[in-house]
């Protein structure tokens, strides 16, 4: 099994909406760690890591959620596979 680690940003109406703690419960089926946060230009920032396969089906499982009418881009980085989370939190309240 390979693990990745990935920076997601979003942007749209991702703020005030319940954004962060909806992917936090959507994390909670997935075996991943990570951290979500708000950025004071407006954009929710997320940061994952697991298996290759989990990750993808956890952001995908974002893509596939109520949120999808609140995401107007989304773009990724690929971070250090060591990197490392405890748990899944959310960050920047």
């Amino acid at each position: 099994m390979s693990r990745v680690a990935k920076k997601v940003f979003y942007e749209g109406k991702v703020q005030g909406v319940g954004f962060r703690y909806t992917v936090r419960q959507i994390a909670s089926g997935f075996d991943v760690t990570g951290s979500i946060g708000n950025l004071p230009d407006g954009r929710v920032e997320l940061g994952v890591g697991g298996e290759t396969e989990e990750v993808s089906a956890f952001l995908e499982a974002i893509r596939e959620s109520a949120l999808a009418g609140h995401i107007a881009r989304e773009y990724a980085e690929d971070l250090s596979p060591t990197t490392r989370w405890k748990g899944f939190n959310i960050t920047r309240e």
